[in-house]
């Protein structure tokens, strides 16, 4: 029999999710004295997302954006924190299921975030890793850097020419972040660090369904960023569809033409869904969820027949301010959990808030060392002011004091050594082998940069 944490008469809210969306929400209800918090993760530290590319890449290590929740909230002393994966959630009871134990909630807000999305194409996963976790971050460094190492003893042109393809699926903020810095390396970073090969012969591919790049910017922003991206020697195909993914071989149709292309390292960000919990939820509400899997929320980010569940961040379809659904950033998030903590404040006292609005801070990408492109609305960013300013954002939003300094310490001897300290190889053997490239081939590969141009 399930074992039940017993509520002591405070008003109870448990948070499951420890990301912006959660970790915001208990923050802002840290101080209030007549509310317990319980806030659950599967992890037991908040992981700051949007540089996990850099981890991947090697500039930063995962201990640099990530903060242990404990640590976080150690001075919220009406809050505990549990690790664990919530397995159900019983909305009659007010109840969620954590395993063994059952935790009782007056106030429900759920903050699980986003996967992956392969377009119903779940085999593409083991050949296509996607950015949304630690793990993920250290199997595609490995990947990364273990490529160069194969290269560096493979003695057949054809292998070593695959081994030093990178493609790159998806070009939003994490793919062309993902494509600049693979290219840093590339043609940088790694120059002089080899013998037997020319790193400088990598190609970096990315590839684009629509017909730019960066679609939350504007027109110009994106082209500034697609040809900054093409003077670091990335290959930006826009107007592109991935057909298959399959045994380091990649299929693509561009226009009307099917194009392929070997590579050891492929990565995926072309697409996300909503955790687990939006069908969880979904099942034992009846609450609609969109194709994407995530949450339809009323304009207070309650569900429809239940007003003390809430849901927020990246598990949130919020259409109610433009008519579409507001983006899965971290600031989205971050407002949403003030804005819930609030609205929970209040209603203790019988009063409420009218509907939650975004404020949007704007969209920013990072290009390379000092290339940037940063959509404010009216002022419009480009090159090292952008650069400065996207540095300066996420400096802000990291949660800890010393994360800042660590970062900024780390950044600064990046950019005057152009060195990156944390290129580790770790998890699964450094070995790598290319199948499949042999002249019995059925795929025809393209061996040069201007057949995979538009």
């Amino acid at each position: 029999m399930a074992a039940s944490l017993e509520n002591n008469g405070r008003h109870k809210v448990v948070i499951v999710g420890g990301g912006f969306g959660g970790l915001y929400t208990a923050k802002t209800l840290a101080k209030a004295d007549n509310v317990d918090i319980t806030l659950i993760d599967k992890r037991n530290f908040h992981l700051f997302q949007p540089l996990l590319y850099q981890v991947a890449t090697g500039t930063l290590s995962p201990a640099d954006i990530s903060s242990p929740l404990r640590a976080v909230l150690r001075k919220s002393k009406n809050t505990q924190v549990l690790l664990g994966k919530v397995n159900d959630i019983d909305p009659e009871a007010n109840q969620v299921i954590l395993g063994e134990q059952v935790v009782p909630y007056d106030t429900l807000v759920l903050a699980t975030g986003a996967n992956h999305s392969y377009f119903g194409q779940d085999q593409w996963k083991d050949f296509a890793p996607g950015l949304k976790t630690v793990e993920d971050a250290i199997e595609i460094r490995r990947r990364i850097f273990s490529a160069f190492e194969g290269a560096e003893k493979e003695v057949d042109p054809e292998k070593r020419r695959a081994l030093l393809n990178f493609v790159i699926v998806g070009a939003g903020p994490t793919g062309v972040e993902l494509a600049g810095a693979i290219a840093e390396l590339a043609y940088k970073t790694l120059k002089e660090d080899f013998r037997n090969i020319d790193t400088g012969e990598t190609q970096i591919l990315l590839l684009q369904g629509g017909d730019r790049i960066l679609p939350a910017l504007a027109p110009e922003l994106s082209q500034a960023a697609q040809e900054s991206l093409e003077q670091l020697g990335v290959i930006v195909n826009t107007k592109t569809r991935v057909t298959d993914i399959n045994n380091d071989i990649v299929t693509f149709k561009q226009n009307d033409e099917i194009k392929v292309i070997p590579s050891k390292t492929i990565l995926w960000a072309a697409g996300v869904k909503g955790s687990h919990m939006g069908k969880v939820l979904s099942e034992r509400t009846g609450v609609e969820c969109d194709r994407s899997g995530r949450v339809i929320v009323e304009p207070d980010l309650t569900i429809k027949g239940y007003k003390n569940i809430f849901v927020v961040g990246d598990l949130a379809n919020f259409s109610h301010q433009h008519g579409k659904p507001l983006p899965g950033v971290a600031p989205v998030a971050k407002q949403a959990g003030e804005y819930v903590a609030k609205l929970i404040l209040l209603r203790l006292q019988g009063h409420t808030l009218p509907q939650f609005k975004y404020s949007d801070v704007g969209s920013l990408a990072m290009i390379g060392q000092n290339l940037a492109v940063v959509d404010l609305g009216l002022i419009k960013l480009k090159g090292f002011i952008a650069w400065v300013f996207w540095l300066l954002i996420h400096i802000y939003f990291l949660i800890e004091f010393d994360t800042k300094i660590v970062v900024v310490i780390q950044w600064a001897w990046n950019y005057l050594t152009r060195n990156r300290r944390s290129r580790l190889i770790t998890g699964k053997e450094a070995f790598v082998e290319i199948q499949n490239i042999n002249p019995n081939n059925p795929y025809k590969v393209e061996d040069n940069k201007e057949a995979l141009k538009v």
